[in-house]
């Protein structure tokens, strides 16, 4: 009798050392999953974040901004994602929602584009916006005027489309043009014609 009622005691104390080590596993386990699961949530937070912003900067020169600011010879203008020039165009309207230059003036003068309604600036006081463009491609604007590269700018901060046909000009961050003329004046060319 001994023995059975050692054996009955035994074994529910055993049972309960069972389920006190089951529970703490389970619970162990259910954490180690928890911090897993938080984890991955955060590298995908920072991989759309990421994406979202290189997308939209589509360079790396001022790391992802769309706009940013540098020093040329006209004093401190707006430039590109990649460190390039950008123009306003004289034909264009403020606050339109349209750009006047399209076909050959638009090759020459490519639109400054963004992968959102949002663009992403650094340094750039005036007001950044967009309009779509006829092709269905997203341009930046400042202070309501579409913003261009010149395709003969050969590296970031050249400006050698300031005052190209009388109706070019580098912008301030404040989003006013700049009509003073550069240290060199750009060379003459006589592919340009029709105000671009």
């Amino acid at each position: 009798m001994n023995r059975s009622v050692t054996g009955a005691v035994l074994g529910v104390r055993g049972n309960r050392y069972r389920r006190r080590c089951s529970v703490r596993t389970t619970a162990r386990w259910a954490a180690g999953i928890a911090v897993g699961m938080l984890t991955l949530a955060g590298c995908a937070d920072s991989q759309e974040t990421g994406g979202d912003a290189a997308s939209a900067g589509g360079g790396s020169g001022n790391g992802d901004a769309v706009l940013a600011t540098a020093d040329s010879d006209l004093g401190e203008i707006v430039v590109d994602g990649e460190g390039m020039t950008v123009y306003v165009f004289d034909q264009d309207s403020p606050g339109s929602g349209e750009s006047a230059c399209a076909g050959d003036c638009l090759a020459k003068w490519p639109a400054v584009e963004a992968g959102s309604d949002g663009p992403e600036v650094d340094g750039v006081s005036g007001e950044v916006g967009t309009i779509t463009r006829d092709d269905g491609t997203v341009q930046v604007t400042l202070e309501g005027l579409p913003l261009y590269t010149y395709a003969a700018d050969s590296d970031p901060g050249d400006v050698t489309g300031q005052g190209v046909g009388g109706n070019w000009w580098v912008v301030s961050p404040a989003g006013t043009k700049v009509i003073e003329a550069p240290a060199s004046e750009p060379p003459a060319d006589p592919g340009y014609s029709g105000g671009y």
